[in-house]
Formats: C-alpha cells, sequence, structure tokens
C-alpha cells in the first residue's frame, strides 16, 4: 500500500504488529515506536529498558546517516548493547528488517539471560512477522512476580496478530492493573478493536488514549485513523492537523477516503486479519 504518511503507517498496523507499549522502554522502530522518540532510562531490575535516539524525527537521509554511525559503532563493539539495539532500529526503519533481526539474534546470543535484550530481541523477531518466536522471546523476558506493562502490552499486540483476540485484551487489562491510565495501552486496545472492525469501541479506547499519561503523536494519529474510518473526514482532518501540517492533513484524509470508497474495501480490511 502507497500513500500518505500517517495513514499509510496506521493502516499498515492492520496488517502487521505495532507493540506501542513494548517500545516505550525498548529501542524499536518506526512510527509506532515510543522508544524513537526520546531518551529512555537504563535497564534495571525493574524495568528492561534501554536508551534510544528520536529516530522518528529524523528524515530518509538523516536515518542513513545514523544508520552508517551506529553501524559503524556496532563493529567495534558488536556486544554493545545500546549500540546493537539502536542499530537494529534504524535498520528496521530503513526496511532491512532481515539485517536487524541478525543484529538482535547476536545479542541474543551474546546475552542469553538479558530481559532488555530478550525483549529487543523479540520486538525484532514481531517486526520480521516471527510472532510465535517473538512471543517466546516476550515471555522470557518478563518476571511474572513483577510483570513489565510493557512486555504484557506488546505480547498482546502480538496475540492480536495471531487473531486471538480475546487473550490479547486480558493482557492489556493486566498492563492496565500494572501501569493504570497509560495511553499506549489504551491505543493498543483500540487498535485491538480496530482489528475486529469494531470501530465505536475502538474510539472510545483512543479517546481514553489521547487523554491519558504518555500520549503521544502516534497516539492522536491512531485516533484520527478510527474517525476517519467512519466517514467523519473533517474531523479526522482536524485531529490530524494537530500532528502535521495542514497540507499533510489534507493530503492524508484525500488517500483514506479515497481508500474508503473502493467497494468493500473495510471487509478488505477485516479479511486481512490473521486467523487462529
Amino acid at each position: 500500500m502507497t500513500g500518505p504518511a500517517f495513514i499509510q503507517r496506521k493502516c499498515s498496523f492492520i496488517f502487521s504488529v505495532a507493540l506501542i507499549a513494548l517500545t516505550t522502554g525498548i529501542s524499536g522502530c518506526s512510527t509506532t515506536d515510543k522508544t524513537t522518540t526520546g531518551s529512555i532510562s537504563p535497564a534495571t531490575s525493574e524495568s528492561p529498558a534501554l536508551p534510544a535516539g528520536n529516530f522518528d524525527q529524523m528524515n530518509e537521509q538523516q536515518l542513513m546517516q545514523a544508520s552508517t554511525s551506529l553501524g559503524n559503532r556496532y563493529q567495534s563493539n558488536p556486544k554493545d548493547k545500546t549500540a546493537a539495539v539502536n542499530y537494529a532500529t534504524v535498520l528496521r526503519m530503513t526496511n532491512r528488517s532481515d539485517q536487524a533481526l541478525a543484529v538482535m539474534r547476536s545479542l541474543a546470543i551474546a546475552y542469553p539471560k538479558d530481559r532488555s535484550v530478550l525483549a529487543a530481541y523479540g520486538k525484532a523477531l514481531a517486526s520480521s512477522g516471527e510472532f510465535e518466536a517473538a512471543l517466546d522471546s516476550l515471555r522470557r523476558a518478563q518476571t511474572p512476580e513483577y510483570p513489565d506493562w510493557r512486555l504484557l502490552s506488546a505480547e498482546g499486540a502480538i496475540l492480536d496478530q495471531l487473531g486471538k483476540t480475546s487473550e490479547a485484551r486480558d493482557l492489556y487489562r493486566k498492563a492496565l492493573q500494572v501501569k493504570p491510565d497509560e495511553a499506549s495501552i489504551y491505543s493498543n486496545m483500540g487498535m485491538s478493536y480496530v482489528l475486529s472492525g469494531e470501530l465505536n469501541t475502538a474510539e472510545e479506547y483512543l479517546r481514553k488514549a489521547v487523554v491519558s499519561s504518555g500520549a503521544d503523536s502516534r497516539v492522536r494519529q491512531n485516533l484520527a485513523l478510527v474517525v476517519g474510518l467512519q466517514g467523519r473526514f473533517d474531523e479526522a482532518e482536524k485531529i490530524a492537523s494537530q500532528e502535521l501540517s495542514p497540507q499533510q492533513a489534507r493530503t492524508n484524509v484525500k488517500y483514506l477516503r479515497s481508500m474508503l470508497s473502493q467497494q468493500n474495501s473495510w471487509n478488505m480490511l477485516k479479511d486481512k486479519k490473521p486467523k487462529g
């Protein structure tokens, strides 16, 4: 699918994993990835977090430059966790998911019991479509006695892609028990209902998300998408304009309108939801 920025990225969520919650704590990729919007605290026993850069604010040329710089740093010390995870982040953002997975697989071999590495490795696996392996890695990174809400929500996002909607939503609820009023969890829950075509419920959760702690551009763009999917294009454009230039917002909504005008377009979206 080709098209304007947020519509293309948000619609792609419907067909691929969007680990918003996980990536608030671990270096990840693309616009659904909180780690690309700011620095994250070093890993602790309570949260498997690694530092990350402002990659989602970079243009294509800047990302390629970052890729070269991080690649050199990674080559000089492949066991540097921060360098490896950030390098994998940029590789995925420049459509080199296989290479990113190879980087993270090597790091996981070097640190087989490191929770932060296992979590980031799970993200890389999920980004490459290896969902079952990703689940295994995320579950090994989790500590049942002190559950990490990011990992719970990330696991839920993967289960959604596998069509295990009920299990996914149970995990989102557990994540909210650990981290009440967290925007990224509400957003993942909302997008879960997008996957099942329940747009009214999806909108309810996304409206909770945008007024909750940690709400960012990606969460508000998810809301704009869901409003647009219901045919309220003027409202969607207004929401999108808070994140994008007026021209970008108009172009995105025009693209969404065109997409939905195709015969049975929403049914086609739902038909692409993974079975299982």
